[in-house]
């Protein structure tokens, strides 16, 4: 079919750089974006996406057949894609940087392609944007609903419903007039050549061909679109614009000077910079950890590796079982299985906080290592959080665009995981293997503008769910709204926790269940007849298709032997808990201190003689400052460690998460019982040799005041009613691991409510309403910014409601939003002296460096996050912060690490004032906070 004039006259971009006029031809980049997406499908999908989006045209059809419609499909959505530029309202656009030369060459050209009284300005061409117009345009085409959704929707939101009278009601934005039939007849006639160029290239023959599509299909198919149009989009690969993808051409080029083909191959085989994971079996008669991490599988290992071999249609994996049984090495083996049996190329691993995924990362890392080498494959991995591009083992890996080139620094040195620049900001989640925390999988139901990329890159992949037990009821909600999608993909997902209530694995196992089949208990649905009662631990729950196995015996002889651990409530003030945890160390040990709050953990490390050996964890250090302390941590006490002979560890929730630390002696805070167990699991973790009077494994729990009584801080933290339950089941000793899932489910099972008597437990009625109703309160809350089930008859209009642009546009933000955690600022934390101004180190003055030697970046590193009580008017926060800023470090704004930073300057103290808080810095014990008021200084 050959293109007259008027259709190779629009454009789709234009620009001027280097005193260059620059244009890209509509139909070219239309044809750019239809090879792309075509083959984003056939290469770089996983097996089982391409699955998920077949198209069937008649029962009959083989799946060849199937695939065959698919790509058809696949092509029309990626070439009309921008359909909607072809209108008046688009043509007529002035070029972002007002180059009126440009703006006026190019309507020359279309008035010498037909298009007439050009000059002839719009009242309201807002009113249609080019990709609602293409959804418009399309819908008088008589393409399916579902189909014209998509391209509605390809800037990342689609509208509220199909524009059934847009066209109507602007008709100039699509005509240039409302009236004359003859201006009228050019723009109609380039829309209709336009739409039959689209139809013929993708092998059609009439609009009456293309199918309709079910919702989740439709989602994935919106965000392969959005990645191929970005792709397509895409000039360069690199920032100094060396490397070409899809460059624009010189306006005095045209249409016929473009090779579509060869632009095409050129630009794909500069993109592709990583091999994609083609997974292979992993055999069972031989041991897989031998080959992975050199040691043989333990009993639990074994047991859960050979039965997920035996899947055929795996859905969710859920392995419950104590800490220090090598559960992320079950879930990386599970990962290979899982991929290989379903037809995933990737893995997602998700954890509770940025400490836990810096300590994940480099497992992760040194997996993929040996598992690219094994294949020969080179393979790319995304950190995903806030604080990534500070993490310097990430920031070692080499950059993809380097693997290729023999001119590299250092490239005999380049490994088999990269990291490649493209895959950044939203892209990020579509790179293969990422570990982030859990935030960008509960992201995944937040209605947020591209939600699309995040379902697109995650439903490719195995995803990994580490540490369950941590979220909260808020969390949960997003938690099960996030698995409902994963399983209308069909994704499979692997759950790890120490310690989880039997409602909770229900839950997750009902929400995979009715995102697979539309119910919880699907027809057909086979499972233990007691499955959602059963307590046995280890526990290995695994959904094959419609039938759910549970697997209990874990037969061999296990390397961590069943022990008993000792309890003892105690409640000393702050001093009489130091003196008592010396004296438990006085021949030596390991102490570890676990607290519900920050100040407590500073107030507890303030009182430890300075002749004794101190280390404080908590999230109130600068982030450099927590990577050494987390990293000075585990060389000391964690597997293969270098112990000191005594030493006292004090930390919050960040010690119980992920950290593979040994203590000999435990000290926590009251909480709930499967965080206490969580916490307990760094007791006694490994087997080495330990002082004499720290043979046994003790755990001591404070705060516990009386019956209902454990401190408004406490309280503050944990629910009252967990509290209680907890309080009433704790006893002086827990068999491990015999007694741990008993004691989770009585603790979160309200059934055996009423065999608690009023005077073991006054109020515990009254705190389990205030429990329920916390709990339907988050849920509704939860509810105002959650995305619908998946509706397999609907499509994506209306699909993100009222998504919330500053969420869109901020990462903090819309983790906060999944948290329900109260807005704060990240400050860059400096020390401003009369010498000048100095990176904050270890507190010595001679270590201090001037931030005249080092790199912007050195500089953004400081980060530290300013509690949320010191900013309650967060406005007022950012305004005294933005003045100081612009005072003392004006060339800031100048700067990509630096730009938009917030600074707060410390003086030679290490102190400074904010609002009616005076902040300190301490290298050793983090930032603390006191306020001023009328009757002097309150420590708060």
């Amino acid at each position: 079919m050959n293109l007259q004039k008027n259709v190779t006259a629009l454009w789709a971009k234009k620009s001027f750089e280097n005193n260059q006029q620059l244009w890209l031809p509509l139909i070219t980049h239309l044809t750019d974006t239809s090879n792309v997406i075509n083959w984003l499908y056939t290469h770089w999908l996983s097996e089982k996406q391409r699955e998920l989006l077949l198209v069937q045209q008649s029962p009959n059809e083989t799946s060849e057949e199937a695939d065959a419609d698919t790509q058809k499909l696949i092509k029309f959505i990626g070439f009309s894609h921008d359909i909607g530029k072809a209108t008046a309202a688009f043509q007529e656009k002035q070029s972002y940087i007002r180059d009126d030369s440009l703006d006026n060459q190019l309507l020359e050209k279309l008035a010498r392609s037909g298009f007439s009284n050009l000059e002839d300005k719009l009242s309201n061409p807002r009113a249609s944007p080019h990709a609602l117009a293409g959804e418009a345009i399309l819908e008088k085409m008589k393409v399916p609903k579902s189909i014209g959704a998509i391209i509605g929707g390809h800037h990342g939101k689609p509208a509220e419903f199909a524009p059934k009278k847009q066209i109507s009601t602007y008709t100039a934005n699509y005509y240039l007039s409302d009236n004359d039939p003859k201006i009228q007849a050019v723009w109609k006639q380039t829309q209709k050549d336009l739409f039959d160029y689209g139809l013929k290239l993708s092998g059609y023959q009439s609009v009456a061909e293309i199918p309709d599509v079910n919702q989740p299909q439709a989602v994935i198919l919106e965000g392969l679109l959005i990645m191929a149009d970005w792709l397509a989009s895409s000039e360069y690969l690199d920032a100094g614009k060396t490397i070409p993808l899809f460059p624009l051409i010189s306006l005095d080029q045209s249409y016929e000077d473009v090779d579509s083909t060869h632009r095409f191959r050129n630009a794909i085989t500069n993109w592709k910079r990583s091999d994609e994971w083609v997974p292979q079996k992993v055999s069972t008669d031989q041991d897989p950890y031998k080959a992975r991490w050199g040691f043989d599988a333990r009993p639990v290992q074994k047991t859960i590796t050979d039965a997920i071999s035996k899947t055929h249609d795996p859905g969710m994996v859920i392995v419950e079982a104590p800490t220090g049984l090598g559960k992320t090495e079950i879930a990386l083996v599970a990962a290979e299985q899982l991929a290989y049996i379903d037809g995933e190329d990737g893995v997602f691993m998700g954890l509770p906080t940025q400490a836990t995924t810096n300590a994940m990362f480099d497992r992760v890392n040194d997996w993929l290592e040996k598992l690219a080498e094994s294949q020969d494959e080179t393979v790319s991995i995304k950190l995903m959080h806030g604080k990534a591009q500070f993490n310097r083992h990430y920031q070692e890996l080499p950059s993809a665009s380097n693997v290729d080139d023999p001119d590299a620094p250092d490239n005999k040195d380049l490994g088999s995981v990269t990291v490649n620049s493209w895959f950044s900001g939203k892209k990020s989640i579509l790179t293969k293997f990422t570990v982030g925390t859990i935030d960008h999988l509960l992201l995944m139901a937040l209605k947020q503008k591209h939600l699309f990329l995040r379902h697109l890159g995650l439903s490719g992949k195995v995803v990994v769910i580490d540490e369950v037990h941590a979220y909260d009821a808020y969390m949960n909600q997003y938690l099960y709204r996030a698995i409902t999608w994963l399983g209308a993909y069909h994704v499979p997902i692997v759950i790890l926790s120490a310690t989880l209530p039997k409602e909770k694995r229900n839950a997750l196992i009902d929400a995979y269940l009715e995102g697979k089949y539309g119910r919880k208990n699907p027809k057909g649905f086979d499972a233990p007849t007691d499955w959602r009662q059963t307590e046995a631990y280890p526990l290995l729950s695994i959904l094959d298709g419609k039938k759910l196995k549970q697997v209990t015996e874990f037969k061999g002889k296990s390397d961590q032997k069943p022990f008993k651990l000792q309890i003892k409530k105690i409640n000393p003030d702050d001093e009489e808990l130091i003196q008592d945890v010396l004296a438990k160390i006085s021949d030596g040990g390991i102490a570890g201190i676990v607290v519900n709050t920050v100040k407590r953990a500073q107030k507890l490390a303030e009182l430890v003689p300075k002749d004794v050996k101190l280390m404080i964890l908590h999230s109130s250090f600068t982030a450099p400052g927590r990577e050494i302390q987390e990293e000075t941590l585990q060389k000391a006490i964690g597997k293969g460690g270098k112990r000191p002979p005594k030493m006292i560890v004090i930390g919050t929730q960040v010690l119980e998460q992920s950290l593979d630390i040994d203590f000999d002696v435990l000290y926590t805070d009251i909480a709930p019982i499967d965080l206490i167990l969580q916490r307990a699991g760094r007791l006694h973790r490994h087997q080495i040799d330990r002082p004499k009077q720290l043979q046994k494994p003790q755990l001591f729990v404070m705060g516990i005041n009386g019956p209902g009584d454990y401190g408004d801080a406490n309280k503050a933290v944990y629910q009252t009613y967990l509290l209680m339950k907890t309080d009433y089941f704790l006893n002086d000793s827990i068999a491990i691991p015999d007694d741990v899932s008993k004691l989770v489910q009585a603790v979160y099972d309200q059934t055996n409510d009423d065999e608690i008597s009023e005077s073991d437990m006054p109020e515990l009625n009254r705190a389990k309403k205030a429990f329920f109703d916390y709990i339907h309160k988050e849920s509704e809350k939860a509810d105002v910014f959650r995305i619908d089930e998946p509706q397999d008859d609907e499509t994506i209009h209306n699909w993100l409601g009222h998504a919330q642009p500053d969420i869109d546009k901020d990462e903090q933000r819309a983790a906060a939003a999944v948290r329900d955690i109260k807005e704060t600022l990240e400050v860059v934390l400096l020390q401003h002296t009369n010498q000048g101004d100095f990176l904050i180190t270890d507190g010595n003055p001679a270590h201090r460096r001037s931030i005249k030697d080092v790199s912007p970046r050195d500089i953004a590193e400081q980060l530290i996050r300013i509690p949320a009580a010191v900013t309650p008017n967060i406005s007022d926060a950012i305004d005294a912060l933005e003045k100081v800023t612009s005072k003392y470090y004006p060339d800031w704004q100048q700067d990509v690490w630096l730009k938009g930073a917030l600074a707060l300057p410390l003086d030679e103290n290490l102190s400074a004032n904010l609002g009616d808080w005076q902040l300190r810095y301490s290298p050793k014990f983090g930032l603390s906070y006191e306020k001023e008021d009328d009757h002097g200084r309150e420590t708060v």
